[in-house]
């Protein structure tokens, strides 16, 4: 029997914020996988290590959680006045299916940094030293983000003393500006409502915030769902039935924001909408030991990501958390203090984060995000080339 041998492409392996994935330029691609469809998402899939019955993928590149199975796509933009254009791919662990339906907010704070690097950044707007501002197009969402990326001598920074919290290490900080971060498909909350009463069948009714900021998210109060708030992975990961249950809620959201038309289809549209509970500030251990305290923080979130609860926070997901928080009435508002605000620390899993965020109440009553702004950091974990075996696609 003949074997078809392996073959390379040049990828790197970065970490973005609390995720990592592998980065591709588009043009280093094989020609099949240049263009999206079949065999884009099998390289992909087979790169990362998926599907994988076991639920490991050993056999690739991926950690065996949501946010380590991801990928990325980089090309020179074709949009005037950006770099660079930023496709995300979210793959399923056990599943053969590439979700394109949103963004990854924490790699994105490596985007600006691989795009520099691999030359999609023109040169004559990189500084000998200081800061590279870098304009991203993010394809799966048709919006613009900024991300401000530090250069020494020419080349990025990546070592630093910034602390992130759900990030062992520190690192130079990046600067990420989410701008006009709604949907763009229609109101940021596409219900026409701040909140309303999300009747999931078998389970109950319960008030929701829904909004489409950063990323669709279905908020929830944690009490009414019988939680805390405070909760770690542990509290809930290990619970088929509490997952399950969360899985019926998010798909009964999805429903209701327009984004799908029937429960069904939520299983093949995994990665939107997230689905987050929150609960006043309170006192808690994160999963380091690191104690929070209330006068940390304005709010405790937390938020569940391809069907398991987030170690940390989702980039996209913080920018839902502070666009909310920002529009007085919200189920996120209210558990923050009510009134108005432009900017949320927020408690999670790992620890806090701040984030900013302006929103403005249109004449018609529907509510516009201008921008979110937060610090992450990234770095270059490993580059050079994956290998797949050549009978991928």
């Amino acid at each position: 029997m003949t074997f078809v041998p392996q073959i390379k492409i040049p990828a790197t392996y970065i970490r973005g914020g609390t995720s990592k994935g592998v980065f591709f330029r588009r043009q280093d691609l094989p020609a099949a996988a240049q263009e999206p469809g079949e065999a884009r998402d099998k390289i992909l899939q087979r790169v990362i290590g998926s599907p994988d019955p076991y639920g490991q993928q050993i056999d690739g590149m991926g950690g065996a959680t949501s946010s380590t199975s991801k990928t990325v796509i980089l090309d020179k933009s074709t949009q005037p006045d950006h770099d660079v254009d930023y496709l995300f791919g979210q793959v399923a662990i056990d599943k053969a299916f590439v979700d394109w339906s949103g963004n990854c907010g924490n790699l994105t704070a490596a985007v600006g940094a691989f795009a520099i690097a691999g030359g999609l950044v023109d040169a004559d707007r990189i500084p000998e030293n200081g800061i590279c501002t870098v304009r991203i197009w993010q394809k799966n969402i048709q919006k613009t983000i900024i991300a401000h990326v530090p250069i020494t001598n020419g080349e990025v920074q990546e070592t630093g003393d910034f602390e992130l919290d759900g990030v062992t290490f520190p690192a130079a900080e990046v600067v990420v500006e989410f701008m006009d971060p709604a949907d763009g498909k229609g109101s940021m909350f596409p219900t026409g409502n701040l909140v309303d009463d999300l009747e999931v069948p078998g389970i109950g009714t319960f008030k929701a915030t829904m909004i489409s900021a950063g990323i669709p998210t279905i908020f929830l109060g944690a009490e009414e769902i019988g939680y805390k708030g405070t909760e770690l992975q542990k509290d809930i990961n290990g619970n088929a039935e509490a997952l399950a249950r969360f899985e019926t809620i998010r798909a009964h959201g999805a429903v209701k924001m327009g984004l799908i038309k029937d429960v069904s289809e939520a299983a093949a549209r995994q990665h939107t909408p997230k689905v987050a509970f929150v609960t006043p500030a309170t006192d808690y251990t994160a999963s380091s030991g690191k104690e929070i305290k209330v006068s940390d923080i304005d709010v405790c979130v937390r938020a569940l990501s391809m069907g398991k609860l987030h170690h940390a926070m989702m980039g996209t997901a913080s920018v839902a958390i502070a666009t909310a928080a920002a529009v007085p009435g919200t189920v996120v508002n209210l558990a923050a203090g009510g009134g108005e605000r432009e900017a949320v620390t927020f408690g999670h899993p790992s620890g806090t984060l701040r984030v900013g965020a302006a929103a403005e109440q249109l004449a018609n009553g529907d509510w516009r995000a201008k921008k979110a702004v937060m610090s992450r950091s990234a770095r270059v974990l490993m580059e050079g080339f994956v290998r797949i075996p050549g009978d991928t696609f």
